[in-house]
């Protein structure tokens, strides 16, 4: 195993601890033909259900189409036939139940309870914005404030808001700063058959873990 140097976070924005990468060989085959190659993974400290996955380069690289609706994943071998692996349907749900166990944890790792102090959630990012080390100097243009490091010269800081002055129309602060933006550019669209009339999906039914799981999940 080498050493990575490289930070990696999670969907939610934490960071996870990588111990180092490795590069194993790989066998993809579905008894018909077969194709090996090295990949090279990151080890990191993390509750899965998976013990392995193959990231984007990897299936980029070996021309892999999955197909969640199907199970199947199809990649050519190096002989140009198609290899094709089906996916077994309890694993499957195996895998999912064992994810939704896993969670319990993590929500309970990541899980901020509400500052007893009454600040406010925009308080607290501006507590995490990082800042500059020396300090910043505030200095308003065009009626909105901007900031500075304090390190930087005054004719720096000069030049500095010369130009923020001259591009003052491409900084927004709310929404009336942009006017003239095409409607269709923002808004979203549903692309819908106005001829096929609403259903109403059958209301889908969990096991009792599964509702608890999911109801600690909102609670949090």
């Amino acid at each position: 195993m080498t050493p990575y140097a490289r930070r990696l976070y999670s969907f939610v924005g934490n960071e996870v601890e990588v111990h180092g990468s490795i590069e194993l060989s790989n066998t993809f085959t579905d008894n018909l033909s077969s194709r090996t190659t090295k990949i090279r993974y990151l080890v990191v400290d993390a509750p899965s259900a998976y013990n392995i996955l193959l990231g984007r380069p990897a299936l980029n690289r070996l021309k892999v189409v999955p197909s969640t609706r199907h199970m199947k994943v199809k990649l050519p071998s190096l002989e140009g036939t198609l290899i094709t692996i089906v996916n077994v349907q309890g694993e499957a749900k195996r895998c999912y139940e064992n994810i939704l166990k896993a969670s319990e944890g993590i929500f309970s790792i990541t899980f901020r309870p509400p500052r007893e102090d009454g600040v406010t959630r925009e308080e607290i990012v501006r507590e995490n914005r990082p800042e500059p080390a020396e300090g910043v100097v505030e200095r308003e243009i065009g009626r909105n404030m901007f900031k500075h490091g304090r390190s930087l010269s005054i004719e720096l800081r000069d030049q500095i808001s010369e130009v923020i002055a001259r591009h003052l129309d491409a900084f927004a602060w709310p929404a009336a700063d942009m006017p003239g933006i095409d409607p269709d550019f923002l808004c979203h669209h549903l692309t819908m058959d106005p001829t096929v009339l609403p259903v109403l999906q059958r209301r889908l039914k969990f096991n009792e873990e599964k509702r608890q799981v999911g109801k600690r999940q909102r609670n949090c």
